[in-house]
C-alpha cells in the first residue's frame, strides 16, 4: 500500500464525489476496482473479499464486496445504502458515496449526491441510456452537481467498439445538456477487467482521454467556499459572565460560506439589524479575518437581541427574508407528504413551524414532464412545494448557495425527516425565471 505522508495530505485539495447508475450496471463494481488498484486498501480487507468472494463459488475476488457491506447489499448483489469511502492520492484526497441504483433507492441518491462536486453516472455498454440513467442524470442537474462524468462501462462485453461508446455517449450528452449541466465527460471503461479505471486500457487505443482516477485528480474544484456570498449562521451565543469576562458576548458557530473581516458592516436576520464586528475568536485567539468553513465566535459592536437560528450576513449583501418558500424537494419518508400538512422546516441552525400550503407539481424524472396537483408526494418522489413559515427566513436560492438554499421538512410528532428541499427554480436551463410562491391562502389554525 502506497504511504501518503500528513504534509502531502495537507497539500491536496479534496474532491467529494458520487456514483450512480442503473442495477447490475457495475458502480461497486468500478469502486471496488478504483479502491483497489490506486491500492487504497489494506490487506485484511482485500483477504475478507477473497474470502467471501471463494465461499460464494467465485474465482476471482469480487471487488464490488469492498463497498457493499450491509449484509442484504452481499446476499442479493445490489447497493442499498450510501456507502461513503475515503481515499486518498499524492494529488488529492477523496470522499466517494457509492450510491444505490434501484427506483425505490432514488432518496439514498439524492442523500449522497447533495455534497458532491462531481457525479459518476455508470452506463452498461449493452443496453445504453435507460430510464434510471437519465433519472440520475437529472438528480444530478437538479442537485447543482457542476460535473458529470458518464462512465460507459462492460465494454469488454461489446468487444470494446467505438461506435457502441460513442452514440451512448452523444444520447447523454444531448439529454444532460438539456438540463443544464455545466461538464460532462464520457470514458469508456471496463470495472472489472480494469480498463481506464486507474491504468489506461490496451484493448481500446481509439480512446485518447483520461482515466477516471486521472478525471478525478484533475478536474477544478470550483466549490470554493470563500468566494460565495458571505454567511454565518448563529449556532450558540456564548456569555460566560465571569470574573474574567464580565461582558463576553461571542456568537459562535460555522461559517457556512464567505468570508467575513473585522469592522466590517453586517446585518443580523431575520430582524434586520445593522452593526459592525467588532472582533472574530477562532482556536481561542482573535483574528481579523475567517472564511468558510472555519468555526469561529463573532463579537459585534453593538448589544443586539440574537439567538440560535439567526443569520450575520454583509449588509450590501443580505438575502431577502421570507415567509413563502417555493422550492423543488425530493420526499425521503415512507409516510407521504401532503396539502396542508403541518411540519418543522430546518434551515441551517434555525427551525420554525410550517404548513404545506400546495404541492403544484410531481416531476417525472423519464421524461421531464410535470404531473400537475399531485395532491401528495410519496417516498422518492421529485416535485415542486409551496411552504410558509411562521417566521422569516433568510433563504438564499440553492443556485446561489447549496449551503443556505437547502432545507429540511421534519415530521413535528416524532423528528423524522420528510423531505429534502432546495428553494428556487429547479433545472437551470430548463425552469427560466422562478415564479413568486402563492401567499393568498391562510390557514385557520396555524395563523403565519
Amino acid at each position: 500500500m502506497s504511504i501518503t505522508t500528513t504534509e502531502q495530505l495537507s497539500a491536496t485539495t479534496l474532491l467529494r464525489f458520487a456514483t450512480a447508475g442503473s442495477v447490475d450496471d457495475g458502480k461497486s463494481t468500478l469502486v471496488g476496482r478504483l479502491l483497489h488498484d490506486s491500492k487504497s486498501v489494506l490487506t485484511d480487507q482485500l483477504e475478507a473479499v477473497a474470502l467471501a468472494s471463494t465461499n460464494r463459488g467465485q474465482e476471482v475476488p469480487d471487488l464490488a464486496l469492498l463497498t457493499d457491506g450491509l449484509r442484504a447489499e452481499r446476499e442479493q448483489g445490489i447497493t442499498i445504502d450510501v456507502a461513503y469511502r475515503y481515499f486518498a492520492t499524492p494529488r488529492r484526497r477523496f470522499i466517494l458515496a457509492d450510491t444505490p441504483g434501484h427506483v425505490q433507492y432514488t432518496r439514498n441518491m439524492v442523500t449522497g449526491a447533495s455534497t458532491a462536486e462531481l457525479a459518476v453516472v455508470l452506463v452498461d455498454a449493452r443496453n445504453g441510456v435507460v430510464e434510471q440513467t437519465r433519472r440520475h442524470a437529472a438528480v444530478a442537474a437538479l442537485l447543482r452537481v457542476p460535473h458529470v462524468v458518464l462512465a460507459v462501462n462492460k465494454m469488454d462485453l461489446v468487444e470494446y467498439a467505438e461506435p457502441v461508446f460513442a452514440a451512448i455517449a452523444e444520447e447523454f450528452t444531448a439529454y444532460a445538456a438539456s438540463l443544464g449541466v455545466p461538464e460532462i465527460t464520457a470514458i469508456p471503461i471496463s470495472a472489472l477487467a480494469g480498463d481506464n479505471v486507474v491504468e489506461p486500457s490496451a484493448h481500446m487505443d481509439w480512446y485518447g482521454g483520461p482515466t477516471v482516477l486521472e478525471h478525478l485528480e484533475t478536474v477544478p474544484v470550483s466549490h470554493d467556499l470563500t468566494a460565495c456570498h458571505a454567511r454565518f449562521p448563529v449556532q450558540y451565543v456564548i456569555r460566560p459572565q465571569s470574573a474574567e469576562h464580565p461582558d463576553y458576548r461571542g456568537y459562535a458557530g460555522q461559517i457556512a460560506a464567505g468570508v467575513f473581516r473585522v469592522g466590517e458592516t453586517v446585518s443580523v436576520l431575520p430582524s434586520g439589524r445593522t452593526t459592525t464586528i467588532e472582533g472574530i475568536d477562532a482556536l481561542g485567539e482573535s483574528v481579523d479575518i475567517a472564511w468558510a468553513p472555519q468555526s469561529v465566535t463573532i463579537r459585534l459592536a453593538d448589544d443586539i437581541d440574537i439567538s440560535r437560528g439567526d443569520l450575520i450576513a454583509p449588509a450590501d449583501d443580505a438575502p431577502a427574508t421570507t415567509q413563502d418558500v417555493e422550492a423543488t424537494v425530493c420526499h425521503v419518508a415512507d409516510q407521504p407528504l401532503t396539502v396542508g400538512q403541518r411540519v418543522l422546516l430546518k434551515h441551517t441552525t434555525r427551525t420554525v413551524k410550517a404548513i404545506v400550503k400546495d404541492i403544484p407539481s410531481r416531476l417525472t424524472l423519464d421524461d421531464l414532464s410535470q404531473h400537475p396537483a399531485p395532491g401528495q408526494l410519496v417516498a422518492n418522489d421529485i416535485g415542486r412545494v409551496v411552504v410558509r413559515t411562521a417566521e422569516p427566513l433568510a433563504l438564499d436560492t440553492y443556485a446561489a448557495s447549496r449551503r443556505t438554499g437547502s432545507f429540511l421538512l421534519i415530521d413535528p410528532a416524532d423528528g423524522t425527516t420528510l423531505t429534502a428541499g432546495m428553494a428556487g427554480a429547479s433545472f437551470a436551463a430548463v425552469d427560466g425565471e422562478e415564479t413568486e410562491a402563492d401567499t393568498t391562502a391562510e390557514d385557520a389554525e396555524w395563523d403565519f
